[in-house]
Formats: structure tokens, sequence, C-alpha cells
């Protein structure tokens, strides 16, 4: 499968876009491009399309190089050039270009209904823009680069060898108590060692944010951000509802799981080390050799191949065209992404492997978001390929429990059932987690004034509203710091309810391929396949799922993977 072509028509194949310089002239162009038929606004939008997915890819380029080398000095100076130089610059045009298709005569003679939502978008976005938050932004994106940094540069040395952290992940699911517990105790350890000069950043970041808001006449930083994602379907209201729905529904499940691995594990109490040990104290489950990514990607690509050839033939461009970097090495940013090239009309995937089964569902999750990307990329404009986060995150969700079904291209027939297991329990031990973060960004940004320790007091009280089982006697600290490893904190504020509701989403796409696979997954493609083009509900109904994260959709969801849970063996 061959990515569409992608030759430029408005713009020069050598246009230089690390210079604004170079840049700057095609804007104007089109800000002086009459406007006055229908015609004349669909040739404008195709070169502002052009101009976009042009400047998108330049940039998205140099923050993946930055990802896979937070250590390389010329990486981090191409990447801060753009964040400095070019970005801000290129804000203000943007705003005005929104400004000029919203005021335009000929739009009210656009017939495709996608137009409907870029109207309603872009409407919200120049009734936020302001241009004094153009340096403020720029300031946050420099910030969150320091956190990326320090991020990166957390090595371990255990056993006399360096380790990532993620590397290092990979012990705490040995069966020897003790090994679990030296490997967790040293990843405390490290984190610990930058909590105060990660404190600080986020609170650089805190009153930079609150000035944002307030500038563009929001009461605070979470209306300003409701605002900026479009979230135009939910309130946050409901999200506080849905948190009160996991504390009803998932905690319970959670506590009896807990206590059920306990007496398994032959415990007097549960410590922080013990939940990701295989319940039976059996040798952790190692899908692939950490050095074999190579094998990973086949395997990965065979679970797609079980579900849709075309998956797996769609898949296999992302390792045809280089646009796969899987493997945890120090140096490299953690965790795991997709990102859009939008010139190239390709998916990039980011993660940090180390041969653990979190990879597996890592793998196909990003797996999703590029199937989603693919699924939409022909749709002429750039601004709308990308659907609503929530349901993005349905793609890449969903793929994660259709995949499940065949883990026995990593595994033997049981210990395929024991990664299925821990897939469905990390759903049910995720969805309080998921609400402790988020709860704690509503009290966050509706307490701006907080101080450091009004902030971990607060995050201690969700831990608490929320908590497992465990005992964390004598680790206080570790279990008040552990926020500043989630990542959404710091760069997307606000952004981790969308994997709540849309995890809703997932599971009844999976509760549905359970009576027709068939049905399930072409479903699934099919809503793909809309980009942005529809609002969210309507979204989630070509899915065959509804937009629901009530109690009313939660507790059946919960009861079927309780079900599940109790059908597989331990």
């Amino acid at each position: 499968m061959v990515a569409p072509a992608t030759k430029r028509a408005f713009l020069p194949k050598d246009l230089n876009l690390s210079d604004f310089a170079a840049i700057e002239p095609f804007y104007q162009q089109l800000l002086q491009t009459p406007l006055s038929t229908g015609e004349q606004v669909t040739q404008w939008m195709t070169n502002f399309s052009e101009l976009t997915a042009a400047v998108d890819e330049f940039g998205n380029r140099r923050y993946i190089e930055k990802s896979c080398h937070t250590d390389d000095p010329a990486i981090e100076k191409a990447f801060l050039h753009f964040v400095e130089e070019i970005e801000p610059k290129i804000k203000p045009l943007h705003f005005r270009m929104q400004q000029r298709f919203l005021g335009a005569e000929g739009r009210a003679r656009l017939t495709d209904p996608g137009y409907a939502m870029l109207v309603k978008r872009w409407a919200a976005d120049v009734e936020l823009f302001r241009e004094a938050n153009v340096p403020l932004e720029t300031e946050v994106a420099k910030i969150n680069n320091e956190y990326d940094k320090i991020s990166g540069a957390m090595i371990v040395n255990f056993r006399d060898k360096d380790y990532t952290l993620q590397q290092l992940a990979r012990f705490i699911e040995e069966p020897d108590r003790a090994t679990r517990q030296a490997a967790w105790e040293a990843t405390a350890n490290r984190r610990l060692r930058d909590r105060d000069a990660i404190d600080a950043m986020f609170e650089q970041l805190l009153p930079i944010r609150q000035t944002i808001a307030k500038n563009a006449g929001n009461l605070d930083y979470r209306e300003h951000v409701w605002k900026s994602y479009k979230r135009f379907d939910y309130s946050p209201g409901d999200c506080l509802s849905f948190a009160g729905a996991i504390e009803k529904t998932c905690v319970p499940l959670v506590r009896e799981l807990d206590d059920e691995r306990r007496t398994d594990l032959k415990l007097d109490r549960l410590r922080p080390w013990d939940l990701s040990v295989d319940q039976k104290n059996r040798a952790a489950l190692r899908p692939f050799a950490e050095t074999d990514v190579n094998g990973f990607i086949d395997r990965t690509r065979s679970i797609f191949n079980r579900l849709s050839p075309t998956l797996a033939d769609e898949f296999e461009t992302l390792r045809t065209n280089g646009n796969l970097d899987l493997q945890s090495r120090p140096g490299k940013q953690p965790g795991g992404y997709q990102c859009s090239l939008e010139e190239s009309r390709e998916p990039f995937i980011f993660m940090n492997a180390a041969g653990v089964q979190r990879d597996v569902e890592t793998l196909l999750h990003e797996g999703g978001h590029a199937f989603h990307y693919l699924a939409a990329r022909d749709l002429p404009l750039v601004f709308l390929r990308s659907a609503p986060m929530e349901f993005c995150e349905v793609a890449s969700m969903s793929m994660e429990l259709l995949g499940s079904d065949h883990f026995d291209v990593f595994y033997s027939a049981p210990d395929a059932n024991r990664a299925k297991r821990s897939l469905l329990e990390g759903i049910i031990r995720f969805l309080p987690w998921m609400a402790t973060i988020d709860s704690f960004q509503h009290w966050i940004y509706t307490h701006p004034a907080h101080t450091r320790q009004q902030r971990t007091e607060a995050w201690l009280q969700l831990q608490d509203r929320f908590a497992s089982r465990l005992d964390w006697t004598g680790y206080e600290s570790a279990r008040a710091a552990m926020w500043q490893r989630q990542l959404h904190l710091f760069h997307h504020p606000f952004y981790y309810i969308e994997y709540g509701i849309a995890q809703l989403g997932a599971l009844q796409l999976w509760l549905e391929s359970k009576h027709d696979p068939r049905q399930a997954l072409s479903g699934y493609r099919a809503a793909l396949a809309l980009g942005g083009t529809k609002p969210l509900p309507e979204l989630f109904a070509a899915a065959g799922i509804a937009f629901d994260f009530s109690e009313k959709t939660l507790r059946p969801l919960v009861k079927a993977i309780r079900e599940e849970l109790q059908q597989l063996p331990v």
C-alpha cells in the first residue's frame, strides 16, 4: 500500500520551512486572495491546507527527532528553533486565516457538510486567540522540553548495569519479591531525586496558563481548555460525575482483585511492587526478546492480519517507510505516541519497548491511532482529518481489546489467557487512575493560588478516594509524588478524561465483537474514515456505540469485565 501522492501545487518543492521569511509570503498571498465565490474559497482552502500540512509535518518531525534523541544538542536546537522562531510567528497568521475564512462571502456557497464542523471549531479558535498568548505558549513549550529532558535522563544503575526506567520495569514483574522491591525502590528513588525540580517546573507553568486564560477572557484555565479542545458535547460536571461512577463501580472490583492477589501471593499486605508480578507468582510474561524489535513487529502484524489483512498491510507500511521507533534506550523520551505526518500522509509510532506484555498492548494501541489516520488521510483538507480526541482514543483502545483474542501469536494458550486477563484487569485499574488524574487537574486549575503542600494534600486525598489495597508505609514520599510521572499534566492539561470516555466506547465495541466480529470491525473502520467531519456523538453512533459515560453505561461494562475475568483461568 502506497501513501497518496503529496505533490505540491501551491508551494515550491524546495521551500525552506526552517526559515520564517521564506514561509510568510505564502500566508500573505492567501490573506490577499479574493474570496467572493464558492470556487475561490474552495481553492483557497486547498492551498491553505497544503501550506498547513507542510508546516505541521516539519514541526512534527522536529518533535519526533527530539523525542528519540533528548541528549542531542543539535536536534534540540532545531526543535527549539521551530518552537521559538517559526511557530510563534505562524500562530497570528493562522488566526487571521481562520478569520478570513469565517468572514468570506463565498463561504455561504460551500456545500460539503464537513465545513459545518470546521466553522464551529474555527469559531472557537478565533474566540480564544490573543496575540499576547503566543509568547506565553512558547514559554510553556520550552518548560515542557526541560521536563522531557529530565525524564529522558532518568537512568538507574541496577545490579551493575544501566537501565532506563522503562527497562527497569521488567524486574518489577519478577517472581522473586526481593528483586521486585529493589527495582521498584530504585525507580522511586530515581524519580524522587528530581521531585523538587519537577515541582518547580510545574509551578512555572501554572501562572502562565492562568494568564493565558485571563487574556482570552476566561474565568480559569479549565474554562479555557474546554473551549480550546472544542468540548461541545460534555461539561466539567459530566467529568466529575464520571469519576463518581468509577468510584462506585470500578473501585470495589479493584479492591476485590487486590484481595485475591494478596491471597494467591500468600502475603499479609500488598506493597507497591506486588501489582505487576503474576498473581500465581509465575515467571513474568516475556512476549519477545528486548532486542528483537523486528520479531515484535512481525507478531503484532500477525494479530492485525487475523483481524483484517488490510490492517496488516497498512501496518507494514510504517516499517517500510521508516515510521517506527520502538526500542527503549538512554536519551529517549519516555512514553509512547502516534504522530501524524500530514504532508506525507503517513503515521509515525514512537514507544519504549522493553520486552514486556505492556509493550504488546502499547503497539496495538498506537497501531489503532495509525489506522485511524490512514482511514481518514484521503480527506482533502488537513483540517478535517482529525477527529475529537475522545474518538481518537476509541480507535486505539478498541484495537487493544480486539487484538487480545490473538495474544497466542506471542504466547502459549495458557500464557495468552494470562495476557488477556492482564489487559482486562488493567482496564479496571486504569479507570480509577484516570479519575484520580482528571479530578486532580480540576482541583489544580480551580485553585490557582494553591501552595505546594496544598497540592500534595489534594493529591493524597484523591489517592485515598480511588485507592486500591496497597500499603505504602515507609514510601509516603513516593506516593505523594506519583503524579509527576504523568506527562499529560505537563504537556496536555485536562487531556486524560478522553482515555476514560474512549475506554467505554472501546468496551462497547469489544462486546459487539463477541456477537458479530465482522460487523464490529466494519463499524469501527467506517467511523474512522469520517475523520473530523462529524460531531462526537455521531462518530460514536457510526461505530455502533453510545456516546455516554454515565453510570448507566459504565456499570454493565464493568459487570461484563468481571464475568470475563471469572471465566479466564488465573
